[in-house]
């Protein structure tokens, strides 16, 4: 094959090379490769480095305390019900917002620094998937109780159910985000894993196991969600700038419906998690009832809402957990925990805004 041939004509090679400004978050055609250079959207590559800094596998994280507490006495029934029901909530999942990753967002995403943090998102929902198996095995727990729960609980299905029915147009294969309808169902989707699942349903969990790590009971299961946390709150940065960047370059999607119903869907999910946590907390335990649940979900509902520039719909609510705010509340100034959690930071000092 000769130089001049068209495959090695150096004018079309500079023709076809993609520029910074070329690039789109969704409906750009040029990802034949994962061309990274030049990077486009920084703040995909930094979260795509922090994700890489907070490497961790379960398996590292010693159970041994975890299961003499399980064997002993020192849970009550109401205690151990809290345990069971959020690994049943979480042990489906994880499972769900990775195959929304794989199976959907990836596709329709077209920028390849999005692309890349992306699969570094699908390999951390692998590894919490890992980790519930991991918990279950070592507790010696049934897996059937565990992963049938999304079956048997109402409140666990009808929060899965919410979530598939996000995913259900977006996963069929006429489905586009070069319409105009398309575009909006995409973007729904987007604020429906990221804002609801990742942002919502997922940090009450996070306080009702980490309570009990406080009390220092089930440290092992406290440490492993620590660092789910710490993922999690990255995947909810990123779904953040997502949306805000396809909202920016796509302003026509926002409509004023279209913002009504993002704040109906939210409406939605926060009732939907108060009688998760009721589930869950019948007679509450020490530090924690339904009550005090109501009052969380709709504050840090309020603060999703604000961050992807939507008004507050349930007043000016207090978080009533003030120890997570060291947990969730990052800055710069403080390790997001005083554990060893921070030696995983291998790739540099992690940066929280």
């Amino acid at each position: 094959m000769s130089a001049s041939s068209p495959e090695f004509d150096s004018k079309a090679i500079g023709a076809d090379r993609v520029r910074a400004n070329d690039k789109r978050l969704i409906n750009c055609h040029q990802v034949d490769v994962n061309q990274l250079m030049p990077l486009k959207y920084n703040w995909a590559w930094e979260h795509y480095i922090n994700g890489c800094a907070n490497h961790w596998m379960p398996t590292e994280v010693p159970m041994t305390k975890d299961i003499e507490t399980w064997r002993s006495d020192k849970l009550t029934d109401d205690e151990r019900l809290v345990i069971m029901r959020n690994l049943g909530f979480f042990s489906t999942a994880e499972s769900l917002v990775g195959n929304n990753l794989v199976l959907a967002i990836f596709k329709h995403v077209t920028n390849p620094e999005c692309r890349q943090y992306l699969l570094r998102q699908a390999f951390e929902e692998a590894v919490h998937s890992h980790t519930f198996l991991y918990v279950v095995e070592s507790l010696g727990l049934d897996e059937g109780d565990i992963y049938n729960m999304y079956h048997e609980v109402p409140s666990i299905a009808r929060k899965d159910d919410f979530e598939m029915k996000l995913t259900a147009d977006v996963m069929k294969e006429d489905f586009s985000t070069e319409t105009f309808e398309g575009a909006q169902t995409f973007l729904k989707n987007l604020i429906g894993y990221y804002i609801i699942m990742e942002g919502i349903f997922f940090y009450t969990g996070f306080v009702m196991v980490l309570s009990f790590h406080r009390r220092n009971l089930m440290t092992g299961i406290g440490e492993q969600f620590q660092y789910i946390l710490r993922d999690e709150t990255i995947h909810l940065n990123f779904g953040i700038d997502l949306i805000n960047g396809i909202k920016e370059e796509n302003p026509e999607l926002w409509t004023p419906e279209f913002q009504q119903e993002i704040i109906d869907l939210v409406k939605e999910s926060v009732q939907l998690e108060i009688e998760y946590s009721t589930a869950c907390l019948p007679n509450g335990i020490l530090g924690l009832n339904s009550e005090l649940f109501e009052e969380y979900v709709q504050h840090i509902a309020d603060r999703r809402l604000e961050r992807v520039g939507l008004p507050r719909q349930f007043g000016d609510k207090k978080n009533p957990f003030p120890w997570m705010s060291e947990t969730i509340d990052l800055s710069k100034e403080k390790n997001f925990f005083e554990t060893r959690v921070t030696e995983y930071q291998v790739s540099g000092a992690l940066n929280w805004d």
